[in-house]
């Protein structure tokens, strides 16, 4: 079906502008701006007036657990959260059962995708230390990236030894997307907590997370791998940030076009901080953890600096009875979040003084063009029709009972938004409306142009 939007407020390349767009075919056909005329043809008519009209939302850091860990989530139910947040493509992680670290177990999460997801997708290689002979055979043009755990997280795939390390970053055809803390810090630093606890000098909650994953974790291991992309020329992108040292490594001045090492956060870095494992305790524990006040203003800091280049979800969903536990070497980290990220940040933006213009290049345009995904990620006229419609003048609570999650939670349960999405079109198909989800459509493979 042909749909014609009218009255939007479209967001897009730094402008906010009012306009009608005409999609045809799947391809946004026409944008029709004031004083033009223009009739379209068979089209659907949406009236969009009082909402803006943004470009799908590129989520390049999601886990959604299948295959093999489908009990938590899946493809199916994850994409569906996907797009009633504007989210018309992912990228997911690799550390499944089986792990994702070969060309044919790569091959089976793209035929699953193909069967299963609402929005558009591509998956991540996963690095470890002996499958080097598969990274290398990776088409860059079909696959988003290479990602590598420089220090072990939920699936345990570290990769740590200095000369393979050096060899990835100089072979791999694809970006290397990193998890960055040093695995011999953590590990003494859990040693000596654990200790503590065991002596009960200590009660194991998750305020000691942040001391266990710590500052110097992320930085010594940032550091590194900032180090080794300079000398290789690899192409970097170091994954959720989470402290103020680590954007000293970072440039701001470079065009992102020409960047080759970048540096994405995650709306918990940006929302929550170390006081608040008083309240929500293991539910937003998370790897990196969440640090302090400090490190929070410094992050907003980076994103208004242009530090931070992307806003990605890092959206990890697990079982309540894995989150909430009564000891913190149990609780797993990692949270469920695509739903709501997009209008937790427009709500956050808009509380900081910040243009929705720059959440739109943070969450749409930049990682399409970090990645140089083709032809997504904006709203121009030839482009697949990615896009979604957002009321911000609403007045409601995110709760357990509204999310789409498969784990059935989230920890933002009970936070007032202003912020909704109402539309959603994935390749011109409208798949969410106001709570409806149309699925007689599959997302796509992302295609990159390098």
């Amino acid at each position: 079906m042909n749909y014609y939007i009218k009255n939007a407020t479209i967001i897009n390349e730094g402008e906010s502008f009012m306009a009608h767009l005409y999609i045809k075919d799947g391809i946004i056909a026409k944008i029709v701006r004031d004083g033009e005329t223009f009739e379209p043809e068979n089209a659907q008519v949406i009236d969009a007036r009082g909402k803006y009209l943004i470009p799908g939302v590129i989520d390049e850091h999601v886990h959604f657990r299948e295959p093999g860990l489908t009990a938590k989530a899946d493809i199916c139910s994850e994409s569906r959260a996907a797009v009633a947040g504007g989210v018309t493509s992912f990228m997911e992680m690799p550390n499944t059962m089986p792990q994702t670290t070969t060309q044919a177990l790569l091959q089976e999460k793209f035929n699953l995708a193909a069967e299963k997801s609402l929005a558009n997708y591509s998956f991540y290689i996963g690095a470890t230390n002996d499958n080097l002979d598969e990274i290398v055979k990776t088409d860059p043009t079909k696959v988003c990236g290479v990602k590598l755990f420089m220090g072990s997280s939920t699936g345990n795939m570290l990769v740590d030894k200095d000369s393979v390390l050096e060899t990835l970053f100089k072979e791999s055809p694809c970006l290397i997307a990193a998890h960055c803390e040093d695995e011999e810090i953590v590990k003494r630093n859990t040693l000596y907590y654990k200790e503590l606890a065991e002596k009960h000098e200590i009660v194991p909650n998750a305020s000691i997370h942040p001391l266990v994953r710590s500052e110097e974790a992320c930085y010594r291991s940032t550091e590194k791998a900032v180090a080794l992309a300079t000398k290789t020329g690899a192409r970097l992108h170091v994954m959720h940030i989470s402290t103020r040292a680590e954007l000293l490594l970072f440039q701001n001045t470079i065009p992102l076009k020409s960047k080759k090492i970048t540096a994405e956060t995650c709306p918990h870095y940006l929302i929550f901080d170390d006081r608040d494992y008083d309240s929500l305790g293991f539910a937003i524990k998370c790897n990196p953890a969440i640090k302090s006040a400090h490190d929070k203003r410094a992050l907003w800091r980076g994103v208004q600096d242009g530090y931070i280049d992307t806003i990605g979800s890092d959206h990890a969903p697990h079982l309540r009875e894995d989150k909430f536990t009564d000891n913190y070497f149990t609780a797993k980290s990692g949270f469920p979040s695509i739903q709501h990220n997009f209008v937790l940040m427009s709500d956050r933006f808009n509380r900081n003084k910040l243009k929705i213009t720059d959440l739109v290049s943070l969450m749409c345009h930049n990682p399409a063009t970090l990645y140089r995904i083709d032809r997504r990620g904006f709203i121009r006229e030839g482009y697949h029709a990615d896009l979604a419609l957002v009321d911000t003048n609403v007045n409601k609570l995110i709760t357990n009972e509204e999310v789409c999650y498969k784990c059935g939670w989230t920890p933002y349960d009970g936070t007032a938004i202003h912020t909704q999405v109402t539309h959603t079109f994935v390749n011109g198909n409208l798949v969410y409306e106001n709570g409806i989800y149309y699925e007689n459509s599959r997302g796509e493979r992302l295609i990159f142009n390098v």
